[in-house]
């Protein structure tokens, strides 16, 4: 599923930087990065470090000072995002764009029930009654594969389990309908059980909304079975993006590093590959 060449695309992103200005001096977290979303699902992979989550929360404008993010456009469905103010930047998030973070289920608020969370979230946005909100919220964690939604609205979030918790997330953030979602591994802190159904979940709502997916993730096998590109990161930059079909095919020596640093079931009991930089890479 990759966006038409005809269909402009969802996410334009050219030479987005991010910095933070410290007593010891400037860092650059993300370098120039460019790429485009479509109706797609795109992986962004890379060790821990490498700019991913900072990518992600740039591009819904989160970083905040003393962290500064500039690129030369970044623009959401022909919305030029640099230029909004933050009162409708804030309409956007949510309502046209979402993001899922890290170990979701962190994210809800602990003395706060379900139920008030999600019709507060889809509130925000939208003028709607509190019934049709309530119904909404139902049908949404219907959505993803909850069973029992009517006992899980009523409940706190420490009542439910990790997997639980996290479908809650995704379902608060898929509430409004957003066209774009970024995903910032949401299943990381899961069961490979419970992140395989969360996963399915994730990709039967992107088929059938024709949603935009990015989805952040250190797991290179599990996003080449799950995404259609990948952008593959270091040290704040793209150093290749390929076809997540022919990951293995990879050419740069950072994304062969990381291949070859992963087991394998059943091969022999060597000492994994440890990788090589080089300073070339940056």
């Amino acid at each position: 599923m990759s966006p038409a060449s005809s269909e402009a695309p969802l996410l334009d992103v050219k030479n987005l930087r991010v910095r933070f200005e410290t007593t010891r001096g400037v860092t650059e977290a993300v370098r120039g990065v460019s790429f485009t979303v479509g109706r797609e699902r795109i992986g962004i992979v890379g060790e821990s470090g490498s700019g991913k989550s900072m990518t992600g929360r740039a591009i819904l404008r989160l970083v905040r000072p003393p962290g500064i993010a500039t690129a030369d456009r970044l623009a959401f469905q022909g919305t030029d995002l640099m230029a909004l103010s933050e009162r409708r930047m804030r309409a956007m998030r949510g309502r046209r764009m979402s993001m899922v973070m890290q170990d979701p289920k962190y994210s809800l608020n602990p003395v706060m029930r379900i139920g008030r969370q999600l019709i507060e979230a889809l509130k925000v946005h939208e003028r709607i009654s509190s019934k049709e909100a309530q119904r909404r919220a139902l049908d949404m964690l219907a959505d993803v594969q909850i069973r029992d939604p009517e006992r899980v609205l009523a409940a706190y979030p420490h009542e439910l389990s990790g997997g639980m918790g996290q479908r809650v997330m995704i379902a608060m953030m898929l509430i409004p309908r957003p066209d774009l979602l970024i995903a910032d591994e949401p299943t990381s802190a899961l069961d490979v059980t419970v992140q395989l159904e969360v996963l399915r979940i994730l990709d039967d709502l992107v088929k059938d909304r024709g949603m935009g997916l990015i989805f952040i993730s250190h797991d290179l096998r599990l996003v080449s079975t799950f995404c259609d590109r990948v952008l593959v990161m270091y040290l704040g930059r793209i150093v290749e993006e390929i076809e997540a079909s022919r990951l293995d095919e990879a050419k740069h020596p950072y994304t062969r590093g990381l291949l070859e640093c992963l087991p394998e079931i059943g091969a022999p009991r060597t000492p994994l590959k440890v990788l090589k930089r080089d300073a070339a890479w940056a």
